[in-house]
């Protein structure tokens, strides 16, 4: 059964409201009609028509296709925290426990591999609010580095003091990167990605470990504050 699937019919999730209902409707034929015609080729009026709504009733739920996808996002993150939650309740080791949520993510992504490249060169406008730094993103992108900061505190790692607070969204960073990949990875089933993480995961665990010696400590904390000075998780 696909993880969809289980959460829909998990027993202790409430029914859904006739808005909900209505809300995911217009998402799922949003994401079906990008994938079918292209983003930029999809109207609101597209949509609309194709999920049985009106258009104005569409427009109540998601202001534009822009919120569409960031409705697209919400889900995706959603998804991902409770894909995720086995391996952070189960596992110590801060290696492990960031393999597993990389490929908790690829997991539920995987049925929307398609649909990330027809909307990835809007994404890629450091301008477009689709964007994961984009203002318009923060609810998903702090979502996001939420779930690496569980990574890392429920973990056995030791990590430098300096580096700690600035950690989760350094880990969050690098999980874009693993997504850029996915995004233009052609290989069966994304295994060339899924290879990416799962073999560069304990590397960034030794650079972690590594931050808190004497020898690398400097360097670290250097790195940390030219992060901190350049403002790279403020939204632009």
């Amino acid at each position: 059964m696909m993880l969809v699937d289980q959460l829909a019919t998990t027993p202790s999730a409430p029914e859904p409201s006739k808005g909900e209902q209505t809300r995911a409707l217009i998402l799922e034929t949003a994401l079906r009609l990008f994938k079918e015609n292209g983003y930029d080729r999809t109207t609101m009026r597209a949509i609309a028509k194709e999920a049985g709504v009106s258009v104005g009733n569409a427009y109540y739920y998601f202001e534009s296709k822009e919120h569409l996808v960031q409705g697209f996002y919400d889900r995706m993150i959603d998804l991902h925290t409770q894909a995720s939650r086995s391996i952070l309740a189960d596992e110590p080791k801060f290696a492990i426990r960031l393999a597993g949520v990389l490929d908790a993510w690829l997991e539920v992504s995987q049925p929307y591999h398609e649909f990330a490249a027809q909307f990835f060169k809007n994404a890629a406008d450091p301008a477009s609010p689709l964007s994961p730094f984009s203002a318009e993103s923060t609810p998903a992108r702090d979502a996001g580095i939420g779930l690496m900061r569980s990574v890392l505190l429920g973990s056995t790692a030791k990590v430098d003091p300096e580096l700690r607070e600035d950690l989760p969204g350094l880990l969050w960073l690098y999980q874009m990167a693993i997504v850029l990949f996915w995004v233009h990875d052609k290989s069966e089933g994304a295994s060339k990605t899924r290879m990416l993480a799962q073999r560069s995961a304990p590397m960034i665990a030794r650079l972690v470990t590594l931050s808190a010696t004497r020898v690398f400590r400097p360097i670290t904390r250097e790195a940390v504050q030219l992060f901190r000075d350049i403002g790279w998780f403020k939204a632009r």
